[in-house]
């Protein structure tokens, strides 16, 4: 006999460098998604029923999360009570080692709940780094974790002033990839923060002495556009590297169409975080 399932919120975060991203993908792939080994994982907990992962946001491949979130219902065998929220954390974790992946925290939640439908916001950051004139000035372990810029130095004040002008609600369809399948999705999004500024990361001080310096562009809002922070990082960028004055970037973003966007301008998926996702009567920001 099988209990009735319970549904969970689980929080969790990886590192992006060697999935196809955080979605599933065909087992017979080569490179699966995060999602794949989420419900491996899960799998392991001996269920009555498969255990899907309903995940909240969507991260291309290279992109990383310091915590993403999804739902997931467990239905056990033989009348087992539901887990509690921290052995469930436990066993995932047990199961998920030989991974660049984290489960941070559980919550158990109504049957109705739904991770995507239900945030309220949506946190990313975005890291730079300048100064560093070639690939090998960069620490080994931060390659894949920032994009390395060969200018020696951002207009940051232009960029900041870029930025502002994105505040707000618009329609965001110059900052929506052309390849985006889903013409469903209303292109009206309301940016609620923009922002450039220094990093005050643990590595900055290890890159004092060559010059090197750690910007971080943080952005939030309750759903974005397919790749649209990455276009919106990579117009930013171009306008710090005086390509572009932030009245082109005003200028873009009214225009609604994709195909104005600059080619070769977006940002590469490497230095890209989801920071956060943020619930209603939840501490899910950690």
């Amino acid at each position: 006999m099988s209990s009735s399932p319970v549904r969970y919120l689980v929080l969790f975060q990886y590192c992006g460098t060697k999935y196809s991203g955080v979605m599933a993908t065909p087992a017979t792939q080569a490179i699966l998604g995060v999602q794949n080994y989420l419900e491996l994982a899960a799998q392991n907990l001996r269920p009555a029923v498969p255990i899907t992962f309903s995940i909240s946001s969507r991260t291309d491949s290279g992109v990383h999360a310091l915590c993403n979130s999804a739902h997931l219902d467990i239905q056990r065998t033989n009348g087992k009570p539901p887990f509690s929220e921290d052995v469930l954390v436990h066993a995932l974790n047990h199961h998920l080692k030989p991974e660049s992946i984290s489960i941070l925290k559980a919550y158990r939640v109504p049957t109705d709940f739904h991770a995507r439908y239900r945030a309220v916001s949506r946190t990313y950051v975005y890291r730079l780094l300048t100064g560093c004139t070639n690939r090998f000035d960069m620490p080994v372990f931060e390659r894949k974790l920032c994009w390395g810029l060969r200018t020696g130095r951002l207009d940051v004040s232009a960029m900041q002033e870029a930025a502002q002008l994105l505040l707000g609600t618009h329609d965001f369809s110059t900052f929506r990839s052309p390849s985006s399948d889903d013409a469903r999705v209303s292109p009206v999004k309301t940016l609620e923060q923009a922002e450039v500024g220094p990093a005050s990361g643990l590595m900055t001080h290890h890159l004092v002495h060559r010059k090197c310096q750690f910007w971080e562009m943080t952005f939030r809002s309750r759903s974005f556009l397919y790749k649209q922070v990455r276009r919106m990082t990579g117009m930013l960028v171009a306008v710090g590297q005086g390509r572009f004055t932030p009245a082109q970037v005003k200028e873009l973003l009214e225009s609604r169409d994709p195909s104005a966007y600059p080619s070769n301008a977006m940002a590469p998926p490497d230095g890209l975080f989801l920071k956060n996702v943020e619930y209603d009567g939840l501490d899910s920001d950690t």
